[in-house]
């Protein structure tokens, strides 16, 4: 599963950005990765690790609504069960 948000841009600089990745590792647990940075420039890539898929989706999900209240528009979601 995969969640682009990006904030509108203000005409002065680039929009930012944060892409949200959820995914299997090969142990059996989930991961969590997030993205952010400046469109066209530097990004920071943070992995956090989870026991099961529940728990992933439950923090992707926090993130998710965060960045919806920083003002962050969603741009893309892409998965099978992609929350809406």
């Amino acid at each position: 599963m995969r969640l682009l948000l990006q904030q509108r841009p203000d005409g002065r600089e680039a929009p930012r950005f944060v892409q949200l990745q959820l995914q299997p590792d090969l142990l059996g647990g989930w991961e969590l990765l997030r993205e952010s940075g400046q469109t066209g420039g530097r990004s920071t890539l943070r992995r956090t690790l989870y026991p099961d898929q529940a728990s992933a989706l439950a923090a992707l999900e926090k993130e998710r609504d965060a960045q919806l209240r920083k003002g962050f528009q969603l741009m893309f979601a892409q998965g099978a069960d992609a929350p809406k």
